[in-house]
């Protein structure tokens, strides 16, 4: 049954099946998955108290990075 809160405050649900008992190759799959969707880097974000200007700031910051990066993209493809 998936997890209605989550999915109502616009978050995806992570999940990985276990196939033939392998559980290092499924917790191998879950880390990338993890990594790609930046639960990680979430994590990392919310064990501290972020002040509202220091959260603005870095949100503009990486509203700029993303902005350049695409940029780049559409210059070299």
């Amino acid at each position: 049954m998936p997890n209605f809160h989550a999915l109502k405050e616009g978050r995806t649900i992570v999940e990985v099946s276990v196939k033939d008992n392998n559980v290092e190759g499924a917790l191998r799959i879950l880390k990338k998955k993890m990594q790609r969707e930046g639960i990680f880097k979430e994590m990392k974000m919310r064990s501290f108290f972020e002040k509202p200007s220091q959260k603005k700031l870095r949100e503009k910051a990486e509203n700029i990075r993303r902005s350049r990066k695409n940029a780049r993209r559409k210059i070299y493809s």
